[in-house]
């Protein structure tokens, strides 16, 4: 007997159709950080100098035989927190003429060729006793942590890059590598140019200028030469290195901004600011007198001196 067809299961209904696709977002109108991806790509790069810890002014500790205070000066500024100054330094004599045991009997070294491990190690075996009384080897100590040796400003070749191995006798006297990189503060001095002097003393002062004079201004780059008036012992070195670090925050901070003022009105770029072009720092160069008035109404008792030379 055949099926009725009439009885047949009726066929399944067909699936439905899919689901239209939703729209997709343009991928250069999704928000990020608050602006849209084409926004954030017509925009300047950001320049990392901007960020006010990332700038340092770079400084140059001066004081006779680069030994008692342009030492103290220079361990706090490259040891100053959070961030550390760019520093180097020197002594502006003719000789490194440390106390010995009468005043017509200093201990006399050269410059650039004398480390103050060799001086320590010296002095200890002479005399310990009478060294370590008048403070001489607890200097020395300190001294050697810092860097190498003394250094005299009137040999200082500005410009030239402070890599590599130091010019010292050729045995390398007082340490196995004696580097620039091994000296505290030597990172952001490389380019062998300082934005900074300051002197210890008015004679060392003197002595700066002068040279600074008669070198010509070879590179045709300001520097401000500073004179911070201190007494050559260990307890007014004490004193004047911090106050010359307090100096230093706040020249710092002007330097920031002024460097920020000029960026922003460059177009994010600080490049003449960072070579020390004048015109770029008119802002921070008339400053820093101001600066100086404020600071010296705080340290009545260290008399400062200021000048702008040039490199």
């Amino acid at each position: 007997m055949s099926l009725d067809p009439r009885r047949r299961a009726a066929p399944p209904p067909p699936p439905p159709p899919p689901p239209p696709a939703e729209p997709q977002p343009d991928s250069s109108q999704v928000e990020v950080d608050g602006g849209t991806v084409e926004e954030q790509l017509s925009k300047p790069a950001a320049d990392p100098a901007l960020g006010e810890d990332n700038f340092k002014l770079r400084f140059c500790t001066v004081c006779a035989s680069n030994n008692n205070r342009s030492m103290e000066a220079h361990l706090r500024l490259s040891t100053a927190k959070p961030q550390p100054y760019p520093v180097i330094s020197f002594g502006t004599g003719s000789l490194v003429r440390l106390p010995g045991p009468s005043i017509t009997q200093p201990n006399v070294y050269n410059f650039n060729t004398k480390s103050y491990d060799a001086m320590y190690r010296e002095l200890e075996g002479k005399d310990a006793r009478l060294y370590r009384a008048n403070g001489i080897l607890p200097m020395l100590e300190r001294n050697r942590s810092i860097k190498w040796g003394p250094e005299r400003w009137q040999d200082w070749r500005v410009g030239t890059p402070r890599v590599g191995r130091r010019g010292t006798a050729p045995s390398g006297e007082g340490l196995p590598d004696p580097t620039y990189a091994t000296d505290l503060g030597a990172a952001g001095t490389e380019s062998g140019t300082v934005d900074i002097v300051i002197t210890c003393e008015e004679r060392c002062w003197e002595a700066v200028v002068d040279d600074l004079l008669n070198r010509g201004s070879p590179l045709n780059r300001p520097v401000h030469v500073i004179n911070v008036d201190i007494k050559d012992n260990h307890e007014e070195a004490l004193v004047g290195g911090k106050a010359i670090l307090e100096l230093a925050d706040a020249l710092n901070a002007a330097a920031v901004e002024e460097r920020r003022i000029h960026i922003e009105a460059n177009g994010g770029v600080g490049s003449a600011w960072d070579a020390g072009h004048a015109g770029s720092r008119e802002g921070f160069d008339a400053r820093v007198p101001d600066i100086i008035a404020e600071w010296q109404e705080r340290w009545p008792n260290l008399p400062a001196l200021w000048t702008l030379a040039w490199f």
